[in-house]
């Protein structure tokens, strides 16, 4: 329901950015971005631009409130911070496992998910290698989970270009169909009218390589904060869990 939320939203600001700079910006301006000299307009492949990239940026949106949530997890206490406790299988593990287990994050979060697979399995194997071992694995498999996650904005800015190589190619295609008209070849605007066809027709490709650029910028910035959350997840779970893990 968040993600069909964040679409719908993306979409509807999409459009009102639209239609907010086809009424404002000057007409040279508006047939660059919009293409509104078009006679299909608004189905122009510009539009089609501006809706997926509004889409890639309410996708990020989503991975970024999500690190948020998982930065938020630090600040729970799930594990002793003093330096002194030593934590035994029975009674000094189940409170940190019941504790783990009541929050609403525990089926979502990396930090909850990791204490509590430490934590089981010590508590049935008693293995202090073992659960460092655990521990390393479920690192690696949260690490390619995380990386799934980003599979939408990946093919959002591989479209994007892709849509901008379209537009160029249809322009393209346009500009030579109306030169190679009989009707118009007398015309004295014909090279203006050629010209500008094709001006418009490699600034969709333009476009797309500037909203492409930016959408990798900031995924950059969102999955390696998050990555960076991971890590520091794996840390705390080795200096608080890990190391203070004592089987008699």
């Amino acid at each position: 329901m968040t993600r069909q939320i964040t679409l719908l939203i993306s979409l509807g600001s999409a459009i009102l950015v639209i239609a907010f700079l086809a009424r404002v910006l000057p007409p040279e301006a508006a047939s660059i971005l919009l293409d509104v000299k078009r006679a299909s307009w608004p189905f122009t492949v510009q539009n089609v631009l501006w809706i997926a990239f509004f889409f890639g940026l309410g996708e990020l949106s989503l991975r970024w409130r999500a690190g948020r949530v998982e930065e938020s997890q630090f600040e729970r206490d799930y594990l002793p911070l003093d330096e002194e406790t030593v934590l035994r299988p029975g009674d000094d593990l189940t409170p940190i496992y019941q504790k783990v287990r009541s929050s609403k994050y525990r089926n979502v979060c990396f930090l909850p998910r990791l204490i509590e697979r430490c934590v089981l399995n010590f508590n049935l194997g008693q293995s202090v290698d073992q659960t460092n071992a655990l521990l390393n694995s479920s690192l690696e498999l949260f690490l390619h989970e995380l990386d799934l996650r980003y599979n939408m904005i990946r093919y959002i800015t591989w479209l994007i270009p892709s849509l901008g190589f379209i537009g160029t190619v249809i322009g393209i295609m346009l500009a030579l169909n109306y030169a190679g008209d009989r009707a118009n070849v007398e015309s004295p605007e014909m090279l203006y009218q050629v010209t500008e066809r094709l001006g418009v027709a490699f600034s969709t490709t333009l476009l797309a390589l500037i909203m492409a650029a930016i959408l990798v910028f900031l995924q950059n910035l969102i999955q390696g904060r998050e990555e960076n959350t991971l890590n520091r997840s794996g840390q705390y779970c080795l200096d608080n869990l890990i190391n203070r893990l004592y089987s008699p």
